[in-house]
């Protein structure tokens, strides 16, 4: 289970020059309507790009200014990368040099390649010794109000002019007491880094749970890492990529993933950018980055109608937290993935099995992107149902094939019908209520402190069809107990004449209502 905040808007580039310019980044957000759970710093933030330090003439007071964003809901995600410069005067190499923690040739010597800081030394992290020195390390990381770790490079990657870019493949490993050579454990060195870091902060912050984003990982990097879409190049071409790598990451195990907003490499014009970010904001993983030397990317410099389309995405992103952070429990639980295939739930229908351009968030979204230049309508092959649109609208039954009209500022979001959909709405906890063919419908809410591993609490809703009328039913277990003692209800293609709560009769404005979360209650609707 993610923090919650992870689950919110990331922003990042490479280039950001220091603690001022970040500060006037932090500044923008806020100044514009744009809300942002996280900043990633990227290696410009080292001292001389040497793993876990910091530049402080660029940051001369990080732990403050990570302490400032906090108050504004932000926090800040260090990149590390596991190659070590070798430098006699630099702490960490000479500590691990001592203590042996570094992959090594069978002459003995050490096995070194240039990365960022110049010649770097790698640890060995198939050793579980190793892992327990490079965990405890992130202290340093911590001690600066860092809330997250980012692993790049950590294929490994190496600079070369030619063959593999990675170490020589007759670098030895320890491999947990087995030893092999590079050849064989170059699939296996991310995974044993994020598990490194992972288990080296849950060590180091036992009430908190760890976030970490790795590149580059294996089967069971799900255990302690999410990951992306890598260094991505800035087109079409790679937006209508997105999909089918999210949902090939997701059937693999692998629940949280997502592209950097707009591709890594170049610079997407205005309608690019926005197509990505209105994709982005159904993935797990919300992150804008760029690359250096790349022109800057905040939402804001595209000027409107850019930066109001954004703002939208930005808080509907907000507005469907409850949802997302209720699916991330349910991938803890089953490993089911967030962003799902159309085919999830209706397997023996054949002709979804080749969609790659929509998805399924979850059980209840259905998620059709707009993935073409100047395009102001597409296809879309719904799958079996009833299906309304996100923003209200004219309901559909499936199994067809629709062609939708799409502007600018959205793209077409449904709602599976029979579906509960939580959202927080001008702060209050709603549920929307899409009734099925037989007006009946389910769904549930995961709520806890957002983070650690305390009390949480389970909210289920059911509506069903009974011989006095329609019931909303609520039932609650845990004991979490949330800022509020009920939630709103929102009924969507409903007439409602008279409602009781509990065999009381209740104010009812036709689709809108207040049903207590603890115990056990219920709405009846005529």
């Amino acid at each position: 289970m993610p923090p919650e905040w992870a689950l919110g808007h990331h922003h990042s580039r490479s280039g950001y020059r220091g603690e001022a310019d970040l500060r006037r980044v932090a500044a923008g957000f806020r100044e514009h309507g744009l809300s942002l759970s996280a900043l990633h710093l990227d290696i410009d933030h080292m001292r001389g790009h040497r793993v876990l330090t910091v530049d402080r003439q660029a940051f001369p007071d990080l732990r403050g200014f990570s302490e400032g964003l906090a108050n504004d809901g932000i926090r800040l995600v260090s990149i590390v990368d596991p190659g070590v410069k070798v430098d006699p005067d630099f702490d960490l190499f000479d500590d691990g040099r001592k203590r042996n923690a570094f992959c090594r040739l069978p002459d003995g010597n050490l096995s070194t390649a240039p990365v960022w800081p110049g010649w770097a030394a790698f640890p060995d992290f198939t050793d579980e010794r190793v892992r327990r020195w490079w965990g405890e390390q992130y202290s340093r990381l911590l001690d600066q109000g860092i809330s997250g770790v980012w692993h790049d490079m950590n294929e490994p990657a190496c600079f070369a002019a030619w063959g593999d870019r990675t170490l020589p493949l007759r670098t030895l490993h320890a491999l947990d007491g087995r030893r092999g050579d590079h050849a064989q454990a170059h699939n296996l060195y991310a995974l044993e880094m994020a598990r490194a870091g992972h288990e080296g902060l849950r060590r180091l912050r036992p009430g908190s749970r760890p976030f970490i984003l790795t590149r580059s990982g294996w089967a069971g990097v799900q255990r302690y890492a999410w990951t992306w879409t890598g260094d991505t190049r800035s087109n079409w071409e790679t937006l209508r990529q997105t999909i089918p790598t999210v949902l090939g990451l997701g059937l693999s195990g692998i629940p949280y993933s997502g592209p950097d907003i707009g591709g890594f490499t170049g610079h997407p014009d205005a309608e690019l950018f926005i197509r990505w970010f209105q994709l982005a904001t159904f993935m797990p993983f919300f992150r804008n980055h760029s690359a250096l030397k790349t022109p800057r990317r905040e939402p804001w410099l595209y000027g409107e109608p850019t930066l109001s389309i954004v703002r939208e995405h930005i808080r509907l992103r907000r507005r469907l937290m409850p949802y997302f952070y209720t699916l991330a429990l349910e991938a803890s639980l089953t490993g089911q993935p967030i962003v799902r295939p159309l085919f999830w739930d209706d397997r023996e229908s054949e002709r979804l099995w080749s969609i790659e351009d929509a998805f399924m968030l979850g059980v209840c979204l259905l998620v059709a992107p707009v993935l073409e230049p100047d395009t102001r309508h597409r296809s879309l092959e719904l799958p079996k149902g009833r299906w309304f649109g996100l923003e209200d609208g004219p309901w559909m039954d499936g199994p067809c094939e629709v062609t939708l009209e799409t502007d600018l500022e959205s793209i077409p979001v449904f709602v599976r019908g029979g579906s509960i959909l939580p959202m927080m709405e001008d702060g209050l906890l709603t549920i929307h209520v899409y009734p099925d063919r037989e007006d009946s419908a389910r769904g549930n809410v995961y709520l806890d402190a957002g983070d650690g591993y305390g009390d949480s609490l389970e909210l289920a809703f059911r509506m069903l069809r009974e011989q006095d009328g329609i019931v909303l039913s609520v039932s609650s277990k845990g004991s979490f107990t949330p800022a509020f003692s009920s939630v709103q209800v929102t009924l969507h293609s409903m007439d409602v004449s008279a409602a009781w709560l509990d065999d009381t009769l209740i104010s009812f404005d036709h689709v809108h209502a207040t049903l207590p979360i603890f115990g056990a209650h219920s709405l009846r609707l005529e």
